[in-house]
């Protein structure tokens, strides 16, 4: 679809447009004509007119028909698409969930007597995954601060594999120095995976940062409407075919009509995170001034902890940010989210709509403290907002409301 030599060098906005739109995927051969969009293309069974046809396709070849499981022209295009969106990637995996991608890359990178070094501040299905599936194949989980490069170093044994990072966390936010454990990571010879689903590509460039493996949940950002699942995992030549391989083994294969909608989500996801980003920067700026507010957790606020390391590494952010209110108790602040009328309640981010979500951290950190150092002990309960597409100021208006009943009673009634 373009004439450009070298669509690296164009802008990630520009190639949002154009990537997985290759002629032959959007148009109609022997006619002059093409459409915007690749097609739906539902097929289980790929048909050859005769044994030779047969036979010539038996290779297992990135776009070619074979059989449904590999895919067809929609789940090609949305996984071209992500590839030329990350810089240093050869290729890219899709998987029926982000839960189904990282499963899909660890059960790739590890073997049984492996130890795979988990950051503190990593999604909780990752965690459980590090407790239950990894274990129940012979596979440990250590966990480490992940802003103490130290503690991911002492946590290092001559079984460690991997590690796993998540930059920033998606409750409490930290941001990690990915370059520093990348490399310290790559000086001992382990797999670093980058779980980079709060920045996308377009925020934080994993591969280009150091990291082996990049992946994402698609269900958020990339989808943008709450109404499909899946996740991806990208990576240079060699760890690509293996995990493409891992994948095709586990039978791993995502609906083209799935596909069809993350690439509809994909054309406009640098608009939306744009647009979602100075909205929730505003939204934390304001919180910061509330007295019944005792920590804002947004690494794009200045003044934030690890705001440094994201003006270093980053080049976007997203709507996704957690606060912590002052004293009280769970019940005050469930009844506080309770009493928000535009924020919806439920999990996952990067949809249209608004969110908020309690924060409740203190049990499953393993190696390092919640609450955050410099905080009061009794500043325990917090609140995640993901910020949608609604106006912020009706945004504000409704969690200083909130906000106002939760100072006045202790609670909300």
């Amino acid at each position: 679809m373009s004439k450009f030599s070298d669509e690296t060098e164009l802008g990630m906005g520009t190639r949002g447009v154009l990537a997985g739109r290759p002629g032959e995927w959007t148009g109609t051969p022997g006619h002059p004509g093409a459409v915007v969009n690749p097609a739906v293309w539902r097929a289980s069974t790929h048909l050859y007119p005769d044994m030779d046809a047969l036979r010539a396709h038996a290779a297992n070849q990135d776009g070619k028909f074979y059989y449904g499981r590999r895919g067809g022209p929609t789940q090609w295009a949305l996984a071209e698409a992500l590839t030329q969106l990350e810089p240093g990637a050869a290729g890219t995996v899709l998987y029926p969930s982000g839960v189904a991608a990282i499963a899909g890359v660890l059960l790739t990178v590890l073997r049984p007597g492996d130890v795979l070094l988990m950051t503190d501040n990593a999604y909780e299905p990752s965690r459980v995954m590090g407790r239950g599936l990894l274990r129940d194949f012979g596979i440990d989980t250590r966990w480490f601060d992940p802003t103490d490069i130290a503690s991911f170093e002492a946590a290092c044994c001559e079984r460690t594999r991997a590690v796993l990072l998540e930059s920033p966390g998606s409750l409490t936010l930290e941001v990690q120095d990915v370059p520093a454990l990348a490399a310290a990571a790559k000086a001992r010879g382990l797999v670093t995976v980058l779980d980079n689903t709060w920045a996308s590509p377009l925020g934080f460039a994993g591969l280009a940062h150091g990291a082996d493996i990049t992946v994402m949940s698609l269900t958020k950002h990339v989808s943008g409407h709450s109404d499909c699942m899946m996740g991806c995992a990208s990576a240079g030549e060699d760890w690509y075919r293996k995990l493409r391989l891992r994948a095709q083994g586990m039978g791993n294969v995502v609906s083209p009509d799935d596909a069809s909608l993350m690439l509809r989500g994909l054309r406009t996801m640098k608009l939306r995170l744009e647009a979602e980003t100075g909205s929730a920067l505003a939204i934390a700026s304001w919180l910061v001034g509330r007295a019944e507010v005792a920590r804002v957790l947004c690494p794009m606020l200045p003044g934030s902890p690890g705001h440094e390391l994201w003006l270093r590494d980053f080049t976007g952010g997203c709507g996704l940010f957690s606060f912590v209110l002052k004293g009280g108790t769970s019940e005050a602040r469930d009844a506080l989210i309770d009493a928000l009328d535009l924020f919806g309640i439920g999990y996952s981010w990067g949809g249209f709509e608004s969110l908020a979500t309690p924060v409740d951290p203190a049990s499953i950190r393993t190696a390092s403290p919640w609450p955050l150092p410099g905080m009061d002990a009794a500043d325990r309960f917090g609140v995640r907002l993901s910020i949608g597409l609604e106006d912020t100021a009706d945004l504000i208006a409704d969690l200083g409301r909130a906000l106002t009943l939760w100072s006045v009673h202790g609670d909300v009634a």
